[in-house]
């Protein structure tokens, strides 16, 4: 089964950016569509950012334009550059996998530690 570890979260101020890393072990990432979900306190788990196997990539309308996935096949990892982050991008972020990308959907119920973002405003 497909196992992933987030890393790259931290503080930031309103207006800043980080970048998340999502590395997979053991299989290649490559071949399978890895998404990008959060979970603010005290709400439920929402779809953030989305890319399928053959690179289509999908974003959530409150982070279009500002955050962007992409993957480094070298690296067998996945990343989240977000940019312009804002006090309600507050949350953990996990990576997952597979993932069908149009419908947010996920159907297994491992998901690993996340990473943890606060956006200070």
């Amino acid at each position: 089964q497909l196992q992933l570890v987030e890393s790259g979260g931290g503080l930031v101020q309103s207006g800043g950016s980080l970048r998340l890393s999502c590395a997979g072990s053991g299989f290649t990432l490559d071949d399978y569509a890895i998404g990008w979900f959060r979970q603010a306190p005290g709400k439920g788990r929402e779809g953030v950012s989305c890319i399928s196997g053959d690179g289509t990539t999908y974003y959530a309308d409150s982070v279009k334009g500002r955050f962007t996935i992409s993957r480094d096949y070298t690296k067998n990892s996945v990343y989240l550059q977000m940019n312009s982050l804002k006090a309600e991008d507050t949350a953990v972020y996990y990576c997952v996998g597979p993932v069908m990308c149009a419908d947010w959907y996920y159907e297994r119920d491992y998901w690993g530690q996340g990473t943890q973002v606060t956006v200070s405003s």
